[in-house]
C-alpha cells in the first residue's frame, strides 16, 4: 500500500517526497475535493495525509473517510506553520498518544 499527501504548501510536499511519499499541492476547496475523490479510486493508496488547513476546508469529507471501514485511511498532519494557540509539543504528544511510544 502506498501513502499519498495532499498539502497546501510546497515545502511539506517536497519534504514528504524526500521520504518517498508522492502528493499534490492544492489551495482551493474544490481542488481538495477533486483530489481526495481521485485518490479514493486508486486501489494502491492505503493512506492519505492531508494538512490540517486543507482538512478544515472539507471537514465532512474527511470525517466520512475517517468513519468508513475501508481504504484509504486519512490522517490530518500539522503543517509547518505553528498555531500560536497550539501546544509547542503537539507533535511529540500526538506520536505518544497514537502509538504509545515516549520520545
Amino acid at each position: 500500500m502506498k501513502i499519498y499527501s495532499i498539502s497546501d504548501n510546497i515545502d511539506t510536499n517536497i519534504g514528504l517526497r524526500l521520504v518517498g511519499i508522492n502528493g499534490k499541492v492544492v489551495h482551493e476547496k474544490e481542488k481538495v475535493i477533486e483530489e481526495i475523490n481521485r485518490v479514493k479510486k486508486q486501489k494502491d493508496i492505503g493512506l492519505i495525509l492531508i494538512t490540517r488547513k486543507l482538512a478544515k476546508l472539507v471537514p465532512d469529507l474527511v470525517d466520512e473517510l475517517k468513519l468508513s471501514a475501508g481504504l484509504p485511511l486519512i490522517l490530518e498532519i500539522p503543517d509547518r506553520h505553528v498555531d500560536p494557540n497550539q501546544d509547542q509539543e503537539y507533535i511529540t504528544k500526538y506520536v505518544q498518544e497514537s502509538i504509545g511510544i515516549k520520545i
